[in-house]
């Protein structure tokens, strides 16, 4: 509510009222109520909270984590391993230090969880649980994880979602309300945030490239699922995005060293570009931070609303993929080998090709197995596709218990 009036008092100084200072001043006071500047841009986003109400919210949610985690007998920090705790504490502080929020007091955490997770909820935590750190035994990469945690607080992603939703719901707003519009929205929130990951980390030493790695061992091992809607990017297009971003940034990068230029790089690099000037309450600056937010929010929606459009496209293209494609042939090949022979009776050429194999033989944890075609698939083609995996037993395992899936394609 208080945003439209923001609006409304814009249309009385475009109208030429006579007390227009004073109604700049109030325009200025009630944007600054529902907005902040934005820490990597300068621009004005969507925020109901101040600091102090995040940090307060924000911690409250982890401190009730961490003892839950306890009463359920799990470990945190140096209960749980000493080494991995200062590991993570070394890695964090330099990371901290290049950010955007270091003046603020951090607390990293290590939770023993068997699960490939870490998160931040807009205060001064940062939790990452037992099983990740363990996994990545590359500081970089580790440092790539943590980074982007941190990014999501820098970029305030947790309120300012909470709060893009509560204003547009009390407009009336349909695409607030679509399960695939908030998927969208955080995609763009979550691509963000890596890029700040890997600027951060190649300003604090760590190898900017580490993203890109971990993205890509992921896609070979789980795929994309491409006929699904995304809240977070495809392992694929993140591996690609995460290179694309460390190709701008690597030349910050000192291996192993702070940069010694990190503050005034974080004003102004390949990515973001800090806008500092803003005229005074009175002076017309009501009327360009109302402007200015009420921009930002415009872009902000409508580019998680290409997004949204962009993913269903995705998603209808691959059903009909599938529609138009016909498993002649399911048999083991080897000991640790699969072979799916398939017709596809397409009418468009196909590249970019990958695919995905779910066998279910009796474990309670499917065995998926991803590979990629090279080359392009012609129309009314039949091909093969082979799974080898050593953890397959394919010679007892039943053509029932394998469901086949393009995993992602595009057309020519």
């Amino acid at each position: 509510m208080k945003f439209f009036m923001t609006l409304l008092l814009l249309t009385s100084v475009l109208s030429g009222c006579a007390t227009m200072k004073a109604i700049d001043q109030g325009l200025y006071s009630a944007t600054e109520t529902v907005t902040e500047r934005d820490r990597l841009s300068g621009k004005r986003s969507l925020c109901l909270a101040d600091r102090e109400e995040q940090t307060l919210k924000g911690n409250e949610f982890v401190e009730k984590f961490i003892a839950e985690a306890r009463a359920e007998g799990k470990k945190v920090n140096e209960e749980y391993d000493l080494a991995a705790y200062k590991r993570i504490k070394r890695i964090f502080e330099q990371l901290h230090q290049v950010s955007h929020l270091r003046q603020e007091a951090w607390t990293p955490v290590i939770i023993e969880e068997d699960s490939w997770n870490a998160f931040t909820t807009g205060g001064t935590y940062f939790v990452i649980f037992s099983a990740l750190e363990k996994d990545l035994k590359d500081d970089s990469e580790l440092a790539n994880v943590i980074a982007h945690e941190m990014a999501h607080t820098v970029a305030n992603h947790a309120f300012e979602r909470r709060d893009f939703q509560q204003i547009n719901a009390l407009a009336g707003s349909k695409s607030a309300k679509r399960d695939t519009f908030q998927a969208a929205f955080t995609h763009e929130n979550e691509t963000e945030a890596d890029q700040i990951a890997v600027l951060y980390c190649s300003l604090a030493g760590f190898d900017p490239y580490a993203g890109g790695r971990i993205w890509e061992r992921m896609h070979k091992k789980s795929g994309n699922d491409a006929l699904f809607i995304h809240d977070h990017p495809m392992n694929e297009e993140r591996a690609a995005e995460a290179k694309r971003v460390a190709d701008l940034v690597q030349k910050y990068y000192v291996p192993g060293t702070i940069n010694s230029n990190y503050q005034q790089i974080l004003e102004d690099n390949e990515l973001f570009s800090l806008q500092k000037s803003e005229l005074a309450a009175g002076e017309g600056g009501g009327f360009f931070a109302a402007l200015d937010a009420a921009l930002s929010t415009y872009q902000q929606k409508q580019k998680a609303k290409l997004e949204e459009r962009r993913q269903k496209a995705r998603i209808e293209f691959m059903r009909s993929v599938h529609r138009v494609s016909k498993i002649v042939g399911s048999e083991a090949m080897s000991a640790n080998k699969w072979r799916f022979t398939i017709l596809y009776r397409g009418n468009r050429p196909l590249t970019d090709l990958s695919f995905k194999a779910i066998i279910r033989n009796g474990s309670k944890i499917p065995l998926t197995i991803t590979q990629g075609l090279d080359g392009v698939l012609n129309p009314n083609t039949t091909f093969y596709v082979d799974f080898s995996s050593p953890e397959l037993d394919a010679y007892h395992t039943n053509s029932n218990d394998i469901a086949f899936m393009y995993d992602n394609a595009k057309a020519l």
